[in-house]
């Protein structure tokens, strides 16, 4: 086997006009893949900064920052090479990542570091308690070129810090992670850090950073000995860091780029006004029924979506969770049911082995944003559906220690749920979602939770 070079197998590195925070699968399946389509692509090159190991970015800086995308269609696979990185990162490199902000050629951020990456508190706006931002903005207010910066928020600050020393002009940040309105998330975050550390950066910051709203689907498991396997077999190279993904792919933006972009709306990519339509489908259909299956599906023996959808009742379950989100979805009737056949379709591809145990992490980020505004909206007009108490239920269950382990940011909080009583775990929890904790809504969801428990 013989590993990946440019001079063999990928284009020249393109010059350094983007960074992207968060080097994961999937950036890696979704705007690294985009960038590849564009037809500008030998013009935008990323560097691209990883989370908290650096073995992605030395894994990748042994074969010249290329990687294998293994598409998985229903009848074969489909690999390519993705040459978009030119340059990969340990994620505490702070005086590279000051470098490229630096650089009047840098035109935009991406980011993808899940919904606990950007270290919000329960309001939406920075966690100033959170140690980690505690001391970045302590080390940020010190000295400017800090080393020792932790958070995504904090790393944002630190870059903008430079890219304002160094007269470099204006960017955008691009958040790409599944979070309703993740441009004003970011912004917020960005401003409410920057504020602590250097009030006059926030006036700055109005001035020069376009913030980007962006919506991103594509199905992205870990990749495994197996999937890697099938590369080395279909391209004979060896991989370690192959990325597996569906065919399908979907990128919603809106919002304005000061410095340009590349042109992913010839790849595919959609420019909206207002990409909360196309959000609130994606969170409530896709992601809402990842969640309702991470959850259940594991009770019943399941161990990935394409066995989960294929279980009657498990289907049953997402099917009646479909048919009430889509009442509160401005969507054309007609869309949402051609939207709901494509996501069938899509879980049921065995030749994704998409895990629920990786979809089951972080809950308490995903569960209030997925079902809560359905909830909220329900639980105010006097509705008590099963359909969306289902899953609250059934992620109580989880933290109770029913199906797979439990793996959240928020290790503490949700600790201190699950050791707490049930009934006023379901209130606290239902306080999180903007639901008011009505007791026969308590009631329900401790009967269903119960249901679950009982089950296994």
């Amino acid at each position: 086997m013989t590993p990946l070079t440019r001079a063999e197998h990928g284009r020249p590195p393109a010059p350094v006009r983007m960074v992207h925070l968060g080097v994961g699968n999937f950036f890696r399946a979704h705007q690294a893949w985009f960038t590849e389509h564009a037809p500008d692509a030998a013009d935008w090159g990323y560097a691209a900064f990883t989370g908290r190991s650096a073995t992605i970015a030395e894994e990748l800086g042994g074969q010249d920052n290329l990687y294998t995308l293994l598409v998985r269609e229903v009848d074969g696979d489909r690999p390519e090479v993705i040459s978009s990185l030119t340059a990969v990162h340990p994620g505490g490199d702070l005086g590279a990542l000051r470098g490229y902000f630096a650089s009047p050629d840098l035109a935009l951020v991406t980011s993808t570091v899940t919904e606990a990456g950007y270290r919000r508190d329960s309001s939406g706006g920075l966690d100033l308690s959170d140690p980690d931002v505690q001391a970045d903005i302590a080390a940020l207010r010190e000295d400017p070129a800090a080393d020792a910066v932790r958070t995504t928020p904090g790393r944002l600050v630190a870059g903008l810090l430079a890219r304002r020393a160094a007269g470099a002009g204006a960017l955008a940040l691009v958040p790409c992670d599944n979070v309703p309105d993740n441009g004003a998330m970011v912004g917020r975050v960005v401003r409410e850090l920057a504020a602590e550390v250097d009030d006059t950066l926030v006036p700055w910051i109005e001035q020069h950073v376009g913030v980007v709203t962006t919506m991103v689907d594509r199905i992205t498991p870990r990749a495994t000995d197996e999937d890697r396997a099938a590369v080395a077999e279909a391209t004979g190279v060896d991989d370690p860091q192959a990325v597996v993904t569906e065919p399908f792919a979907e990128w919603v933006l809106a919002g304005e780029f000061p410095a340009g972009r590349p042109a992913w709306d010839r790849a595919g990519a959609t420019f909206v006004d207002d990409v909360r339509l196309h959000e609130e489908r994606k969170l409530w259909f896709l992601n809402g029924a990842h969640s309702l299956m991470a959850y259940t599906a594991p009770l019943r023996g399941h161990e990935t979506v394409a066995e989960a959808i294929a279980d009657p009742t498990v289907r049953g379950w997402v099917e009646d969770w479909w048919d009430l989100a889509a009442g509160h979805l401005k969507v054309d009737e007609a869309a949402v049911a051609a939207y709901r056949e494509a996501l069938l379709d899509r879980f049921a591809n065995h030749r994704i082995r998409h895990l629920l145990a990786q979809i089951a992490a972080d809950g308490s980020q995903k569960v209030p944003i997925r079902f809560g505004p359905v909830l909220a909206a329900e639980a105010a007009a006097g509705n008590r559906p099963e359909a969306v108490t289902r899953p609250v239920a059934a992620w109580l269950a989880h933290l109770h220690g029913h199906g797979v382990p439990v793996q959240d940011a928020q290790e503490a909080v949700v600790g201190d749920l699950a050791a707490a009583e049930p009934a006023d775990a379901v209130r606290t929890l239902l306080g999180w979602m903007g639901v008011d904790p009505d007791p026969a809504l308590v009631e329900q969801v401790l009967a269903q939770a119960a249901g679950f428990e009982e089950a296994v």
